[in-house]
């Protein structure tokens, strides 16, 4: 049966899972899992991926993640392809790491979002990799301890000397407030996690920990791995017999969901995928395109100009190009002679411009 097409769109909550090839390990030591973390870190902060859980075993790891502009697949690639390469060099070994592709499960948020985090936070725990949650409280290769500030959270970059950024670190006893814009994207998620269960930060730790306790008991969750009422119903078609047609729930591995949820989900892929068939343009027409709407020169693009209809032309060149021609991320930076980390920068501008300026979206229409 051939293998269905990924799910995704900006701000959509996404179970992440990953497993070594023939399940065997892929993380062998603490260098490996902190080599990890600080590439996930990089790679969230820069694609604008929030981070809600994770956890590291040693043959799989899970995520919680809600993608920005960058689309998951490419997040997963950087990811898995770049950690890939740096184990295989540490430990003197060739070939694949990981079992096949991840799985991916688009996940209502509403009645999801907290039964996630308490079910991969729990993982080490199912895993007997810790003995109790006061262990896993401590634990460093989990999500757990960050959310609880027994640990620093390694998804929070370390300040330079040159960053305007403020400290992340926060008083225990003090309210939990909007983050400001400067501080980073997975200080602000760990904060939007822990609003669930209060205002007071030390309250809110207290009543987040409870949460996790009351999950030990429910064991393996088959119900939040994906696929509606059929799923959640422990895989039981027969149970759904003699429901009126109308009541019956859609089903899809890809979605753990109510149906009107898995029917959404699917609706939107469906017209997505017909969008992007009317774009199939190359990267240099666009580029192409973009200059002569601003009235730039194509040639001066490449240069450091850091005028406004230049930052605008590579903003809409970076969104488009990634997000809805699929253009690798590595190709983009090239084309603009730019670093990656500035093509992901600039498709987060560029879709708010476009956002602001349907017009926009002409430019990648065949002519």
């Amino acid at each position: 049966m051939p293998r269905q097409a990924r799910l995704d769109a900006p701000g959509v909550l996404q179970h992440v899972m990953a497993r070594g090839i023939e399940r065997r390990k892929i993380f062998w030591d603490d260098k490996d899992r902190a080599s990890f973390l600080e590439r996930l870190a990089v790679i969230l902060e820069e694609t604008q991926t929030q981070c809600y859980a994770w956890t590291m075993i040693p043959n799989h790891f899970h995520l919680l993640l809600r993608t920005g502009p960058t689309p998951l697949s490419k997040v997963m690639r950087r990811l898995m392809t770049g950690y890939a390469v740096t184990f295989n060099h540490r430990h003197r070994r060739a070939g694949h790491l990981f079992q096949n592709r991840y799985k991916s499960v688009v996940c209502e948020e509403d009645p999801y979002l907290l039964e996630l985090i308490r079910y991969i936070h729990l993982n080490p725990l199912r895993a007997k990799i810790v003995a109790d949650l006061k262990a896993l409280d401590k634990y460093p290769w989990s999500g757990h301890s960050a959310i609880l500030g027994r640990r620093k959270n390694p998804l929070i970059l370390p300040i330079t000397k040159d960053s305007n950024k403020v400290s992340d670190e926060v008083n225990s006893k003090s309210e939990i407030r909007n983050p400001k814009s400067e501080i980073s994207l997975a200080h602000k998620t760990t904060m939007d996690v822990l609003k669930h269960f209060g205002k007071n930060l030390k309250e809110a730790r207290r009543r987040y920990r409870v949460f996790v306790e009351k999950g030990i008991k429910h064991g393996q969750r088959e119900d939040l791995q994906g696929g509606g009422l059929i799923r959640s119903s422990g895989g039981d078609r027969g149970s759904l017999i003699g429901q009126k047609k109308e009541d019956r729930e859609k089903s899809d591995q890809r979605i753990l969901g109510s149906g009107d949820f898995v029917s959404g989900v699917l609706k939107n892929a469906n017209e997505n995928a017909e969008r992007k068939a009317n774009y199939n343009i190359s990267l240099a027409e666009l580029i192409h395109r973009v200059c002569n709407k601003l009235d730039i020169k194509t040639s001066e693009l490449m240069l450091d100009i850091r005028r406004p209809p230049y930052n605008q032309a590579r903003a809409i060149i970076s969104y488009f190009s990634i997000h809805e021609l699929d253009c690798k991320g590595s190709d983009v930076a090239k084309a603009l002679n730019v670093s990656r980390a500035s093509v992901s920068k600039a498709m987060s501008r560029g879709g708010k411009l476009i956002d602001k300026k349907k017009s926009l979206w002409d430019l990648i229409k065949q002519s």
